[in-house]
């Protein structure tokens, strides 16, 4: 059970069609940003990262079913320990020179998730 017991930081980012440049914008900084500042060893160590895209569908458990119109974004971190998790919005809040876009962007868009969530079950 590969990541058991690591901590999760998770965000699902319903974003209207109009919004999705200003998505696509900020998570290219956010990615090298992560890259140069993030540990990689010891109790704050970011051991998994990645951002995915996909247009919001009206039945998203019919992959076959309508788009929305909307797209979601999902970002999704993975931590050795929570402290992980506060040094990450420590660092964003000094250092990452777009986090006051994204949280901007994210108050004009659905967002749900959790930033510090104990992983129960992994494999790999």
């Amino acid at each position: 059970m590969a990541n058991v017991g690591k901590t999760q930081l998770t965000f699902v980012i319903v974003a209207p069609a109009e919004l999705e440049a200003e998505g696509d914008r900020l998570f290219k900084t956010h990615g090298p940003w992560m890259e140069a500042t993030h540990a990689r060893e010891g109790d704050k160590a970011l051991l998994r990262y990645s951002v995915s895209k996909a247009p919001e569908l009206s039945n998203p458990m019919d992959t076959g079913s309508g788009p929305t119109g909307n797209v979601v974004f999902i970002l999704d971190e993975v931590y050795e320990t929570e402290a992980g998790v506060a040094d990450h919005f420590e660092q964003a809040q000094s250092s990452w020179a777009d986090f006051p876009a994204v949280v901007e962007w994210m108050g004009k868009c659905k967002v749900s998730g959790a930033p510090a969530a104990r992983i129960i079950n992994s494999l790999w």
